[in-house]
């Protein structure tokens, strides 16, 4: 009864998105949410302080995601009002008008490149503009992105998902360096099927039959580079496979190689001047460079931006305030309850780097002050329902996670222990899906599921490093499905009401990845 009773807000809220006359999701998850609180309080008997904590702390993590959207949607409106959009635009089809080529490298090669600097859902929601620029529809483009931005997410934010998510595991720098290794592998496997896939929602299946040897030329330029770093670091695979993969994806298509041999192979309008290329490209390149900068640790700059050491401090009853010198904000002790919460604003990328470089773009770009306050109109206009959507999303997170070894979301994954024994390997990896789908992080899938995973792999006899290699690659996939990103991803785009249609697109690609990861189980094991 404890799980049909934790499965039953999820399979209502799946249903509720994706039926004929869907339920907008700012009405759908914060209806969920208090559902979840309702089965807590009346038939896992919650405490209600603590109940009540967890709703407030899941309410306040809604800064995080909901500053990284506006930061993004920012940027986006300044290069749109500024003419940078169209001339970035310009540039692509200067290299090559063959709609396959265009969406290959700013939704596959770009995106895979910002994932290994940034993270946070961050390659779709700038990916996804740039091709609407460019005149694909909005919702294809939606569900585009997001399925594509999924191999490279198990490395990253400079491989945050493996050194930070399975941190808690104590396993060895040479067990890590193994799950990294056959993460690499499982997820390059993936990425021979779900780009394929992922490319049919924009545009035709003839004309992927017909561009298939850049489409596969193009995925092995980010993928090899990413499996081979893989092999002595789990950091930076993305980002240079990433890095190498784009510049590989520009210079063949450039050459039209691979490319079906029409008219619209070839470049098409006029060329524009290195001069405007490079000042059309420099707030990405600002951007990338400020979150490798940011991000990796010998660099000195992460441990700044995450100084906890306390600049203010006060407390109000038994909760306690707490501003650091990186200017993480901090709440303890919410209504005396071992819960908190906490904000680092100089490290989550919203006023660092998109902020920053928006306000760069001003000048770079000669906006004028009406053109800068439409922009900030725009953006301010598109965050209101998503806000909402996100608040319900966050505090149903939060519950679903409280009761310790009786908590909801962990009584899911002793089922399907329950259910598969040592078949376990075969669905491992959509565990790791349903972290992600949940939580709308590898990471915190990582977190969460991680320790589930090696009690599973060590009970059944399964090899440890392969099913937490199933679990990362499971929690890269669910990024497709996860309900903060198609949030994210729809807000940019000004799409409204279309999650639950998105996430039925959405499944197919997630269960092509699935079956890859559990053929590649079989493989390793027998």
């Amino acid at each position: 009864m404890n799980t049909i009773l934790s499965a039953l807000p999820i399979l209502l809220l799946i249903w509720a998105m994706t039926k004929r006359n869907a339920v907008p999701s700012h009405i759908a998850l914060p209806a969920v949410a208090v559902l979840v609180a309702c089965i807590q309080l009346v038939f896992f008997q919650a405490d209600v302080g603590l109940l009540s904590a967890n709703i407030i702390a899941g309410a306040l993590s809604v800064l995080t995601p909901i500053s990284i959207v506006a930061g993004a949607i920012l940027l986006n409106r300044v290069m749109f009002f500024s003419g940078a959009e169209a001339q970035l635009s310009q540039w692509l089809k200067s290299i090559s008008s063959n709609k396959v080529a265009q969406l290959m490298i700013i939704g596959w090669a770009f995106a895979f490149m910002i994932e290994g600097a940034s993270g946070f859902g961050t390659p779709a929601a700038i990916a996804a503009p740039i091709l609407v620029g460019l005149g694909f529809p909005a919702i294809p483009v939606a569900i585009f992105t997001l399925a594509m931005n999924t191999v490279p997410v198990s490395f990253g934010a400079v491989g945050t998902p493996i050194w930070f998510g399975l941190s808690g595991l104590s396993l060895s720098d040479m067990q890590l360096m193994e799950i990294a290794k056959q993460t690499a592998l499982l997820n390059s496997l993936a990425a021979l099927v779900v780009p394929f896939i992922a490319l049919s929602f924009v545009v035709a299946w003839r004309d992927i039959r017909q561009n298939a040897l850049f489409i596969l030329l193009s995925i092995v330029s980010c993928t090899a580079p990413y499996v081979l770093f893989a092999q002595w670091n789990y950091e930076f695979p993305s980002l240079i496979g990433g890095a190498i993969g784009l510049a590989l994806s520009v210079l063949l298509a450039k050459q039209g190689i691979g490319l079906r041999e029409t008219a619209e192979t070839g470049p098409s309008g006029n060329a524009m001047t290195m001069k405007s290329v490079m000042r059309v490209f420099l707030p990405f390149a600002l951007l990338i460079s400020i979150l490798i900068v940011t991000r990796i640790p010998q660099l000195g700059l992460k441990a700044l931006l995450n100084d906890m050491t306390p600049w203010l401090t006060w407390r109000l009853g038994d909760a306690g305030f707490e501003v650091s010198r990186a200017l993480v904000f901090s709440i303890n002790n919410i209504l005396g309850m071992e819960v908190s919460w906490q904000y680092k604003s100089l490290y989550v990328p919203a006023a660092i780097p998109f902020l920053v470089v928006s306000l760069v773009c001003i000048p770079l770009f000669g906006m004028s002050r009406e053109l800068v306050v439409a922009s900030i109109r725009d953006t301010g206009q598109r965050l209101f329902l998503p806000m909402l959507s996100l608040i319900g999303a966050l505090v149903m997170v939060n519950l679903m996670m409280q009761g310790g070894h009786q908590a909801p979301m962990l009584l899911l994954a002793q089922a399907f222990a329950e259910l598969l024994g040592d078949s376990w390997s075969y669905a491992a990896a959509l565990l790791g899906a349903l972290g992600s789908f949940f939580s709308g992080s590898a990471t915190v899938s990582n977190l969460t599921f991680g320790g589930i995973q090696l009690g599973i792999a060590e009970k059944v006899g399964l090899p440890v490093s392969l099913v937490l290699a199933l679990q990362s690659a499971g929690a890269a996939m669910g990024n497709m499905v996860c309900i903060n990103n198609i949030i994210a991803v729809s807000t940019i785009l000004g799409v409204s009401n279309k999650e639950g249609f998105i996430i039925k697109r959405t499944i197919i690609p997630l269960l092509a990845y699935g079956l890859v990861a559990a053929l590649f189980s079989v493989i390793s094991l027998y």
